[in-house]
């Protein structure tokens, strides 16, 4: 799961960053401030990668992806491009567990028969 989650989380560290671009095209908003908020944005992304596995994880990367889906306020392309990664994250995280829960059963085999294991 750690994998496909944080893949998951590298690509949005790129598309916040391109969103950060976006956003100095308004004129409402400072440079400065448009980077202090994807700055921490991007930081969250990356940091939440060494976050998944422990509890409490996936439930912050899910709140990572409202207030992505969030920043659509400022950055309307976000309101569908944070729908798109929040499937991307559902999906991640579902087919991540499947994959460890799969590995988990191989693994269990393996310990079972081991010499099986040695004659292939």
């Amino acid at each position: 799961m750690r994998t496909l989650c944080a893949s998951t989380l590298i690509a949005e560290f790129f598309v916040i960053g391109f969103a950060g671009l976006v956003a100095m095209k308004s004129g409402d908003l400072s440079t400065g401030t448009v980077w202090t908020v994807c700055g921490v944005a991007m930081l969250l992304s990356v940091l939440l990668c060494g976050l998944i596995t422990r509890p409490g994880g996936v439930a912050l990367g899910w709140a990572f992806h409202i207030a992505l889906i969030a920043g659509g306020v400022v950055v309307p392309a976000m309101f569908v491009l944070g729908p798109v990664f929040t499937a991307l994250w559902w999906a991640s995280v579902h087919y991540g567990r499947v994959i460890d829960e799969t590995k988990a059963r191989w693994a269990a085999q393996a310990a079972e028969s081991p010499v099986e294991a040695d004659a292939a």
